[in-house]
């Protein structure tokens, strides 16, 4: 039996784990799997799956992706084209590196460590790796505003019934969403428009974008969220995952795959961004750079 799992995806739910499991795990593009919810319409939150490996993950993929009229932005596409061999020359093809997207959010130092001594994996495959990314501006705010949004839609209704159910996060989440006026949805839209704007041209130049997976290694299950990094404190208990939502915000596909380990030995996932709709190259570059490093092959002692 393989171990895959699918799940949903909004701020990094499918990337985060998978950075620190050591495993795969990806975004796709919106509609890749279709998805019935309450918020047919809403483009913020993904399903997508995770696995050991990429090919099977691309196993996986190829099993949930594809058209339901249920889900109203599903693409047509069937999944099948997933489970075809994930080979291919990467002779030339220009990546963008980035540990920060530009200063865009603090990552720790021994992520930052991890993440570099990855890029010779990149470039022995044939890839030109030049260090550069897009013009992130106004990310954060698009995270936000639509993350409130999208949980008052889904979830306004169990605030109302069940509150003294729900944990404090959950709340403060529907409570933001309440908040929102109309003007500040609308602008919260054109800026996401003109990320992706921005982000897609920029895109026309490097194939794909890589950047760290989560900005942390993993830290102690007892701590419910990471303050700060690098003496930056944390304005709110999501802010730890900006290189995550980050990308959240353009909508285009992402995977994590495992990057290397810390001098402690704990697992750092290596995101890659892709094309939109191209999730097959993404599985492709990230394939490659699976075989070059074997990353994925170290387990715990504990699990043998």
């Amino acid at each position: 039996m393989l171990p895959i799992a699918d799940g949903s995806d909004m701020g990094g739910s499918l990337r985060n784990p998978a950075s620190f499991c050591n495993v795969v795990g990806l975004r796709p593009s919106v509609g890749r799997v279709p998805v019935k919810s309450v918020a047919g319409f809403s483009q913020i939150s993904v399903d997508g799956p995770m696995a050991r490996t990429v090919e099977d993950l691309s196993l996986m993929l190829s099993a949930i992706a594809g058209y339901d009229p249920r889900s109203p932005s599903s693409i047509s596409e069937p999944g099948d084209v997933f489970a075809k061999p994930l080979d291919r020359d990467f002779s030339g093809v220009r990546i963008a590196w980035s540990d920060d997207l530009g200063g865009a959010f603090p990552v720790d130092e021994s992520v930052k460590n991890v993440f570099g001594t990855s890029r010779a994996a990149f470039e022995d495959i044939g890839c030109e790796v030049e260090e550069t990314a897009p013009d992130f501006s106004g990310a954060d705010e698009v995270f936000k505003v639509l993350r409130a949004w999208h949980f008052e839609l889904s979830h306004g209704e169990l605030l109302d019934k069940h509150r003294d159910k729900l944990k404090d996060t959950v709340i403060w989440n529907i409570e933001e969403g309440r908040n929102l006026t109309g003007p500040q949805i609308g602008e919260a839209e054109k800026k996401r428009t003109a990320l992706y704007e921005r982000v897609r041209k920029f895109l026309e130049t490097y194939e794909f974008l890589v950047l760290p997976t989560v900005q942390v290694p993993p830290f102690d299950v007892d701590e419910p969220y990471v303050p700060e990094i690098n003496g930056v404190s944390m304005d709110s208990y999501i802010d730890w995952m900006k290189s995550c939502y980050f990308i959240t915000a353009t909508g285009l596909p992402a995977i994590s795959v495992p990057g290397g380990f810390t001098g402690d030995g704990l697992p750092v996932g290596l995101q890659i961004v892709g094309r939109m709709r191209d999730e097959f190259g993404l599985l492709q570059i990230a394939h490659a750079f699976e075989r070059a490093t074997g990353f994925w092959k170290r387990r715990p002692a504990t699990f043998g």
